[in-house]
Order: C-alpha cells, then sequence, then structure tokens
C-alpha cells in the first residue's frame, strides 16, 4: 500500500496527512501560528514560523502512524497561495514578515496600476485584477521598504517565493527553488497564455527577474527532502495552490464541474478545461494546473472573509466559546428577522473588489440578539457565494447543476442547506473533507506513479451528503434582494486601507 504526506500550508495553521492509495486518511497533525497585524490593513506571518510548524506536523503526523519515512512515496504541497516571502539565497533566512494574501498595504499603488490604464493589460495577461491580494505588488514593496532589499535582488542575492516556494525550498534543503503554475499565475507576473514570467510586467512592478522561482508542472518529482525534519530522503513531487489543490481533490476534471472551499475565506473555482475563460463579471482567470505538459484552466471567485468571519465571532464579539457552537447559537432563532452581516473585514473580493469596503451589520432592531448575528454570520458565507456562481454561470454559459463542497465550515449543517437553498442547485459534501492535502496528495502520487492516470484515481471520489434547495423560489429572491442592499451600504467606507 502506498502512502502519500500531503502538506497543506494554510493561513492559520499548518497541517499534514498522510494518504493511502485508496485517498483514506491514515494520521494527521495540525498546528495553528500566529497571525501578526503590525497597522489596520496589514496582515504577516512569520515564514520561520510556518516553516517549523509545517515540518513539525509532518513528523508528527508520521509518529502517529508509526512511520519512519521509508513507508512515504511521494510528499505533495498545497499552500496559502498569494502569501508573499522574500530570503536570503545564501542563509535562507527571510528579510522581513511575510506579507500575507489579506494584506491590503498595495491597495494605493494597485489603485495607480489602475489610473495609468493598464488593467486591461494586466487582466489580459494574468487573468487577475490589479489588487493588493495578489503576490506582484506585495514583492514591489518589500524591495522598496525593506533596506538594501532591492540592490540585493538586483545582484542575484535574494529569492521571493509564495509559501509553496519557502516550503520545497526549506524541505530540500535550499536545492530547489521553484513554484508550479497554478501558484505563478496568482503573482501578478505570471503569463497565463505564454505559460511564462513575463518581463513587461516584472518591468512595470520593478521586479527583478532574478528573484523569481522556476516554473514547473504541478505534478511530477521536483527533488527529494533533505532536512532533519525528514530522517529518510523522500520524493517531492506535487504542487499546487490551495483552491486549486481542493479543485483536484474534488476530481472537478472536466469543464463546467465546480468546487467551493469554506475555509478562512471562501473560493469557489469552476474548470474550463484547456481554455482560458475571460471574466466579463470580475472574476478571475487562473491556472487550475498542469500535468504532462499541458496545463488546465478555471474560473475563480474569491471570497476574503468566509470561515474567519465565525473565529470573529468567537474571538472579536465574544459570543460563542467555539467555532463549533456556532450552529446550536444560529439554531436559536428560526431567520434572522432581517440582520444581513456583510463581514467585509478586509474589503470586498470578487465580484466587488472594494478594499475600501468594511464589515457591516444592517436590519438591527431592539430585539436582534446574538443567534441572529450568527445567524447571519452564517448566512453571509452563503451569500457571497451565491454571488460568485452567478457572475460564474453568466461567464462561462453553463448551468451548474451541483456544487461540490469542502473545508471546515461544511460540518455546518445549516449552512450547507442554506447555501443549498439559496443557490438552487444541489451541494455535495465529500467523504473526505480536507480535499487540498488530498489534491495535493493525488498529484503527488500521480507522479510517484501510486495511480496510472486521473481516471484511476477519480473512483476513490465518494459522497458523504448531498443537500437539495427546499427553499420557496419568492423567498430566496426576498432574502437575496435584501443581501445585495446590505453590500452596498458596506461599499466605499473606509478611506484608507
Amino acid at each position: 500500500m502506498a502512502l502519500i504526506l500531503a502538506l497543506d500550508q494554510g493561513t492559520t495553521s499548518s497541517r499534514a496527512i498522510i494518504f493511502d492509495d485508496t485517498g483514506g486518511v491514515v494520521a494527521s497533525a495540525q498546528k495553528e501560528f500566529r497571525q501578526i497585524y503590525p497597522r489596520p490593513g496589514w496582515v504577516e506571518h512569520d515564514p520561520v514560523e510556518i516553516w517549523e510548524t509545517q515540518a513539525g506536523v509532518a513528523a508528527a503526523a508520521m509518529k502517529k502512524a508509526g512511520l519512519n519515512g521509508h513507508e512515504i512515496a511521494a510528499i505533495g504541497v498545497a499552500n496559502q497561495r498569494e502569501t508573499a516571502v522574500v530570503w536570503e539565497r545564501a542563509t535562507g533566512r527571510p528579510i522581513c514578515n511575510a506579507i500575507v494574501w489579506q494584506d491590503r498595504r498595495t491597495a494605493l499603488a494597485c489603485l495607480r496600476l489602475r489610473e495609468e490604464g493598464l488593467e486591461p493589460l494586466i487582466r489580459h495577461k494574468t487573468g487577475l485584477v490589479p489588487d493588493a491580494y495578489f503576490s506582484g505588488t506585495k514583492v514591489a514593496w518589500i524591495l522598496d521598504n525593506v533596506p538594501n532589499a532591492r540592490k540585493m535582488a538586483e545582484e542575484g542575492l535574494l529569492a521571493f517565493g509564495t509559501i509553496d516556494s519557502w516550503l520545497i525550498w526549506n524541505l530540500t534543503g535550499g536545492a530547489r527553488h521553484i513554484t508550479d503554475c497554478s501558484n505563478a499565475s496568482r503573482t501578478m507576473l505570471y503569463n497565463i497564455h505564454t505559460g511564462n514570467w513575463d518581463d513587461e510586467l516584472l518591468q512595470i512592478l520593478n521586479i527583478p527577474r532574478a528573484v523569481l522561482p522556476e516554473l514547473r508542472g504541478s505534478s511530477e518529482v521536483y527533488g527529494e527532502t533533505h532536512s532533519p525534519s525528514f530522517p529518510v530522503p523522500i520524493p517531492i513531487c506535487g504542487s499546487a495552490g490551495d483552491q486549486q489543490a481542493a479543485l483536484f481533490g474534488q476530481m472537478c476534471t472536466a469543464p463546467g464541474m465546480v468546487k467551493n472551499t469554506y475555509g478562512t475565506g471562501c473560493f469557489m473555482l469552476m474548470n474550463t478545461g484547456t481554455t482560458p475563460v475571460a471574466s466579463e463579471n470580475h472574476l478571475l482567470t487562473t491556472v487550475a494546473w498542469k500535468i504532462g505538459g499541458k496545463t488546465s484552466y478555471a474560473l475563480e471567485g474569491s471570497v476574503f472573509i468566509g470561515g474567519a468571519v465565525v473565529q470573529w465571532l468567537r474571538d472579536g464579539l465574544g459570543i460563542i466559546g467555539s467555532s463549533a457552537d456556532v450552529e446550536a447559537l444560529a439554531l436559536q432563532v428560526p431567520d434572522t428577522e432581517g440582520v444581513y452581516f456583510v463581514p467585509a473585514f478586509s474589503g470586498l473580493g470578487a465580484p466587488h473588489w472594494d478594499p475600501y469596503a468594511r464589515g457591516t451589520l444592517v436590519g438591527m432592531t431592539r430585539g436582534t440578539k446574538a443567534a441572529h448575528i450568527a445567524r447571519a454570520a452564517l448566512e453571509s458565507i452563503a451569500y457571497q457565494s451565491l454571488d460568485l456562481l452567478r457572475c460564474m454561470t453568466a461567464d462561462s454559459l453553463i448551468d451548474i447543476g451541483e456544487l461540490r463542497v469542502d473545508g471546515g465550515a461544511t460540518v455546518n449543517d445549516t449552512l450547507m442547506q442554506f447555501q443549498a437553498d439559496i443557490l438552487g442547485v444541489p451541494v455535495a459534501r465529500p467523504t473526505v473533507l480536507e480535499t487540498t492535502a488530498l489534491g495535493a496528495a493525488y498529484l503527488a502520487g500521480l507522479a510517484a506513479g501510486c495511480w496510472k492516470d486521473i481516471d484511476d484515481i477519480s473512483h476513490h471520489n465518494a459522497v458523504a451528503k448531498r443537500f437539495l434547495p427546499i427553499m420557496d423560489r419568492e423567498k430566496v429572491d426576498q432574502l437575496t434582494r435584501g443581501w445585495k442592499r446590505a453590500v452596498e451600504r458596506s461599499r466605499n467606507w473606509a478611506e484608507t486601507c
């Protein structure tokens, strides 16, 4: 029996899961790490802490399974995507904290790109919009603001990478500075049509080519581990951004198939096949994966605050003791009584792309209770996903027959039923909820020969529960009109990011 170790490096925690060749979980471990907020709108991580927690949980998972490493056929990596790390090539030391995908410090720089008329060029080449979400302006900010960084970068002394690059660098003891095409397509520096770093974009953002990682496919052998955390060398064979990994883990391998991941944010992707589809509705066009030299593409909608709104109810508002308590609290009331919660704590992502939006609670009365707010918070996750699916359907001209879901919040039956009701399509929850890690394992195992092809993998995909829409459509229309009004109240609120 082949075993694959998946490293799932997320926004708030590092996780390691060992899968067998049927896609079953053998052992897992997880550890949270610090969220650093130096200023309003700024979000940072300590790259060393990310590596240490990821290496630590990998060792812990192997220990739980009673493995010494010889039994592991391959390692696959999935990662929070747009977060940017810059480190010294000679020492491997980061020159500053990682700038997280949620960080808004470069919003003005992105506004200047739009004012200079560069948005159509950037959208055409990258499939993205000029937004602080993506890595390119984060790297430029680091080079401009860390003393001596730009000079070192131009001399080839620094390396930039998204979290996949940082992990693989450390896994291989500095032997490999690479990224796969799915992660590269999130930087605003990669041309999705040519499949290469784009010199014109590098010039626009003033980023030296010397800092960039080598481009690789999503399922191939990159190298072997050379780290004290792994007692024997293990092949590293797969890598993809977390949302693309989840798309693959859900076996959305045919055009028109859609998944939604409910994590810190919500991320909906539709497989569009080997042709990139330009969005007319403010979605993103992105690389899904590159396997065997063939690139597959996806349409994507990104919600910045999904499951994180439940964390805020726990840590910020203090109305629940743990995230798991939110469903019981929400079920204390039959509905929100007209309360809407727009959790735009970090601005609004697709399809609005408004960095100046802020979190908003509307419709409250003296009768509003904590339960109404909890229910409105859960419903906000479903409403934001509805906004994405409507745009996706319009862009692709495909009517969605089913939404495949994954991530921590999918254990909440109340949320999943409301999601099905609001969308008007069935919602399918898989047996293995951690499809991000599963996708990384599938990509790695495919390259390592654990499965002969994608069809061989697809036999292991299983649905645990399917939620069917039951709400009256007139009621749905009434609720969604209210949501639209609430979103308008939240927009363009802050004067700075």
